[in-house]
């Protein structure tokens, strides 16, 4: 009886045992297939691969596709491709920009697209048309949740449907909907900007990708993942990037190619003679058509988009503009943009300043290759130009922060070479954590007690997510010293580069090759040594009601001009600015009489009251306020906010609700210049800590079952 009860006890047991075997395995696929059919989380940073199942075999592909792969082996299908055509056209100060992005379905099963693109960070979208064939839809501007649910009810319904969303300011989404097998469909967007104007050359970018973000912070556990990633990219949401996977798009692995090719016309109406024209970083054909206006287009009619794209033009001799004034008349207000060039330099009394200068540079994965080359060459530079009577310093950072020295120290010779064979030794590795850097070079500019002007160089690409915080940095910790910026590389962050320079009370400068770091470090170096003009005011005519933007005018450098934009009640009557130059009051006064008109003033004005009420939020303004402030505008003027989106929709249906609609991301390349193993290896947020995380949890839940059924079958032996 005793043998026969063992031997029934063991059939028991292996009974049991495989029973939790099989349930363990059960749950393990049940949270594998949640993990792959969950947009995003079957990703990681290096392929950047949307799991699907439109199957081909490389050898099957007859043309430059990109290709991804599937759950079946040796078996991929192709990515949406896109095809962007730019149209500029200047008139002076004021920039109308159209992209149109042309969605082509290259695979047999019905697509929606997802293409994260940039735009200038002072862009002021405001329309959106979809083209389909013959037809236009115009877009609506909505609450951002409310454009979200039209667009999704429109794609579930088999309904052509586009939506344009705006992550940062800087960063936008466009998702398309039900495109047809072989199928191209045209998104149509447009946008209003002003030019930059610094030191009598105009300049004119149009940035062409986006560039991996470092993405810092801890990732929520697997429920919220599931509960909380909406976006198309590689990156996790994370608690210190709360929308990472919405502003990292896949990025093409090496040796697939050129793909998403971009055709680009400026018509040029500079409105005085120009002297010279040229394009930074891309090779271009003129047709000139007066003394003050031309045509440019791409010399190779189409480029990759792996680089910024920059057209800079110079008045001819006493052509430039001292002061411009545009303004548009729209219901019952009076919209006006100024721009005012203020005193030159030369008729300045020159005076020599005790300086503390903290070079900050950046040495993280995202910088190796060009952009560590030029980074060390503007360094040396700067260190070069130093004063005698300056003290410095030099901070690098990447995943840790370290200080060349534990104060700053006098610009003699022996620190100046110690510090110079300091820079050739940097290499770029591992991750961009800035906040500690921003900390230190702060809190070192705080801890002189001098009197000495306290400058911090600040030398990145700017490629991180958590940008909200490092300006909540700056505000906080900034004292009476000036940030400068200077972006490094072929596409650098430009929103973050402007804000922590205007935050800084600083500017921004722009190196995008090795052959410019010598002129841009001589400028910049000319502009730090003093402000021309600060302490800024404006008087506006009696008896008029004025809102303006900025609210509180910078301190303004050398070369660079005031442009400020109001609405007001009545445009009549005289504008006064003022301000010191060196101790000595300076002022002006311009007439606001004017019979022209500018379309676009008036968004232009929104654009700048928006980023204004967003700036708030890191001054502790209500968030409810705030959005309020800020969706009430962007609906009144048709503009795209973080809080509101446009969205159009075809209502005929296309697609039958019984035929399977595939989400694909459209990859994007790397920035020229960037090595692809150098940024993917020290990126942290990819998606296969989320394979280790399921692993894990098979492995403890298959040992729970097991202990489970031992021990009851243990207990119920023993009794």
């Amino acid at each position: 009886m005793k043998d026969r009860t063992e031997n029934e006890f063991t059939v028991e047991l292996l009974c049991g045992l495989l029973m939790s075997i099989l349930a363990g395995f059960m749950i393990s696929a049940l949270l594998a297939v949640m993990v792959m059919f969950l947009p995003g989380l079957a990703r990681t940073a290096e392929a950047a691969d949307i799991v699907d199942r439109d199957m081909l075999r490389k050898n099957e592909v007859t043309r430059g596709s990109v290709l991804l792969q599937t759950e079946s082996k040796g078996l991929y299908r192709m990515a949406p491709l896109v095809k962007t055509d730019v149209h500029m056209r200047v008139n002076g100060m004021l920039v109308r920009t159209r992209v149109v992005q042309r969605f082509k379905n290259p695979g047999q099963e019905w697509q929606e697209g997802i293409y994260v693109f940039p735009l200038p960070d002072k862009a002021a979208v405001d329309h959106l048309r979809m083209h389909i064939g013959d037809r236009v839809i115009n877009g609506v501007i909505k609450q951002r949740q409310e454009a979200k649910k039209i667009y999704h009810r429109a794609k579930q319904a088999g309904q052509k449907a586009s939506l344009i969303e705006q992550e940062r300011a800087n960063i936008f989404t466009t998702s398309i909907a039900n495109i047809g097998p072989g199928e191209t469909v045209s998104i149509e967007i447009e946008y209003q900007q002003t030019l930059k104007l610094d030191k009598e050359h105009f300049r004119l970018r149009f940035p062409l990708v986006v560039a991996p973000r470092y993405i810092p912070g801890t990732v929520p556990n697997v429920e919220e993942q599931v509960q909380g990633f909406s976006g198309s990219g590689w990156a996790r949401n994370t608690n210190q990037v709360l929308d990472a996977s919405r502003i990292t798009p896949p990025v093409i692995s090496p040796g697939h190619g050129p793909l998403n090719p971009v055709t680009l016309r400026v018509d040029l109406n500079a409105g005085f003679q120009i002297d010279k024209i040229q394009s930074s970083y891309h090779r271009i054909s003129q047709e000139v058509q007066s003394a003050t206006s031309m045509t440019l287009t791409l010399a190779d009619k189409q480029v990759v988009a792996d680089r910024d794209f920059e057209l800079v033009w110079k008045p001819k001799s006493g052509h430039v503009p001292r002061a411009a004034l545009f303004s548009e008349r729209k219901g019952q207000h009076n919209y006006l943009m100024l721009m005012l060039m203020p005193p030159d330099k030369q008729q300045i009394a020159q005076q020599v300043l005790d300086r503390e200068i903290i070079y900050v540079i950046d040495t993280s994965g995202s910088m190796g290759g060009a952009s560590i080359r030029q980074a060390r060459r503007a360094l040396q530079y700067a260190i070069r130009e130093l004063k005698p009577t300056d003290y410095f310093n030099v901070i690098q950072f990447n995943s840790k922060t370290s200080r060349l020295y534990q104060q700053s120290v006098p610009a003699d010779q022996v620190h100046m070479d110690e510090a110079l064979d300091y820079v050739r030794s940097l290499q770029a590795s591992g991750g961009t954590e800035m906040a500690s850097a921003l900390h230190a070079a702060l809190e070192l500019a705080s801890d002189n007690e001098t009197g000495r002007l306290r400058q911090v160089v600040f030398l990145t690409d700017g490629s991180i997510g958590n940008e909200e915080a490092l300006f909540s940095i700056i505000k906080d910790k900034l004292g009476d010293s000036r940030l400068f910026t200077v972006g490094i590389g072929s596409a650098p962050n430009s929103h973050f580069m402007h804000k922590a320079a205007q935050f800084g009370r600083g500017t921004y400068t722009y190196i995008g090759k090795i052959q410019e770091v010598d002129e841009k470090m001589s400028a910049l170096f000319r502009k730090i040594q003093m402000p021309v003009l600060s302490d800024l005011k404006v008087e506006w005519p009696e008896h008029t009601e004025v809102e303006m933007w900025p609210a509180r005018l910078p301190d303004l450098y050398a070369g660079e001009p005031i442009i400020l934009s109001a609405r007001l009640s009545a445009q009549q009557g005289t504008v006064r600015l003022s301000g010191k130059r060196s101790q000595q009051r300076w002022q002006t006064d311009v007439t606001l009489d004017t019979e022209q008109q500018s379309s676009g003033v008036a968004v232009l004005w929104a654009r700048e009251k928006i980023a204004d009420l967003m700036d708030r939020l890191r001054d502790g303004s209500s968030v409810d306020v705030i959005k309020k402030g800020v969706t009430d505008l962007a609906l009144e003027h048709h503009l795209v906010s973080r809080y509101t989106s446009l969205v159009a929709v075809d209502e005929t249906p296309v697609r039958s609700i019984s035929e399977k609609l595939v989400t694909k991301a459209v990859k994007v390349s790397l920035p020229a210049g960037w090595q692809h193993n150098k940024v993917f290896s020290n990126l942290p947020q990819t998606a296969a800590g989320s394979y280790r995380d399921l692993i894990l949890g098979m492995l403890l839940t298959l040992l729970g079952c097991l202990l489970s059924v031992y021990f009851h079958r243990k207990n119920t032996h023993a009794a």
